[in-house]
């Protein structure tokens, strides 16, 4: 277990990271999600021991880890960039930290250690790369073999520093879910940090915010994701709007849900259909089209709801409604989220 107590990091008379409290159990991966800024680098880099500490402890089992260099740790680190040895085969790469030892191995040996590379590489889904150059290979099957090589020590802790950033929004999605599904497989501990949010609730158990070098919610992603500890965490999550006062209770009681004083409205959270005149009291909030931008996906509306105000919207693909129109919005309370009494503060 790595635990991680009042830990700070400073650069200059400013902390980049103050007294962050967090824990990663065998087995589980933590994602530190946050923009950029947040100190969730740093704090990586000071796990791994590539930043002194102005306070606090890194602990690995109860171990106090001051004053052990990172090659001695048991950490396994993955950068963004991979940085793979361009120069060597795929399977050489995966098999660069076994054969630091190979001139203390035999024959039997080093059989194991190639053994082991396919094992690898089968995990990642590379079979029969092995003799491959990384420069002939797409961005996500480098970021793959980068992946197989870490996990080829069989590291204590994993740590993974933004691994999906440079590749295209469809390859995170993609791979984002095979990373999920292969330290899984493997057993292995991961704390991961990354700006993305969907990143994030792909692949981790557990997530931590971070923001301006503070962990300002920690918990499951199920939790984090449900319930947003304040107003700017649920914007950095991806909600669209803040809803307060008659605002919030409106929309809720569309919702048929408790009033409260303060909620969080995913975009998603309102699908507008055409409003029927013959309809005397149609279910769901009444609202005019303000803005309309189509999407292959869905059409997105901005709306002003009647004792709402401006909300944004959705409507079903291959409807087109234009600004003026009136709409009825339904409300999935799956998509809201009510925020902590003070959060708003």
């Amino acid at each position: 277990m790595l635990s991680v107590e009042r830990l700070t990091v400073r650069f200059g008379p400013h902390p980049a990271v103050d007294r962050v409290d967090l824990r990663v159990d065998d087995g589980h991966v933590l994602a530190v999600l946050g923009p950029s800024g947040s100190g969730k680098s740093s704090l990586l880099r000071a796990v791994a021991g590539l930043e002194p500490l102005a306070g606090g402890r890194v602990r690995w089992d109860d171990h106090d880890l001051a004053g052990v260099p990172t090659h001695r740790r048991g950490f396994a680190l993955m950068f963004q960039d991979g940085q793979l040895f361009d120069h060597l085969t795929v399977a050489r790469n995966v098999g660069y930290a076994l054969r630091l030892g190979l001139d203390r191995l035999d024959r039997q040996g080093r059989a194991a250690s190639r053994r082991r590379v396919d094992e690898l590489l089968d995990l990642v889904g590379l079979a029969g790369y092995g003799e491959r150059l990384p420069r002939t290979l797409s961005g996500g099957e480098r970021q793959r073999v980068a992946l197989a090589r870490s996990l080829a020590a069989e590291p204590r802790l994993l740590l993974l520093d933004e691994p999906l950033s440079a590749l295209d929004a469809e390859l995170r999605v993609r791979l984002g879910a095979d990373l999920r599904r292969i330290l899984t497989e493997a057993g292995t501990t991961a704390l991961l940090v990354t700006h993305d949010q969907e990143e994030a609730f792909a692949v981790a158990d557990r997530l931590a915010v971070m923001r301006e070098g503070s962990v300002v919610q920690h918990g499951t992603t199920e939790e984090v994701w449900a319930r947003p500890a304040d107003a700017a965490t649920a914007l950095f999550l991806g909600y669209a709007r803040i809803l307060e006062g008659d605002a919030a209770r409106a929309v809720l009681a569309a919702a048929d849900r408790p009033p409260a004083p303060a909620i969080a409205v995913r975009r998603s959270a309102l699908a507008a259909r055409r409003a029927d005149p013959l309809e005397a009291d149609p279910r769901g909030l009444t609202a005019t089209v303000r803005a309309v931008r189509a999407t292959p996906d869905e059409v997105r509306l901005v709306v002003d709801a009647d004792g709402v105000g401006e909300v944004d919207a959705v409507g079903a693909p291959g409807w087109l409604p234009a600004p003026g129109d009136r709409v009825v919005l339904r409300v999935d309370p799956a998509r809201l989220a009510v925020l902590p009494p003070t959060a708003t503060a």
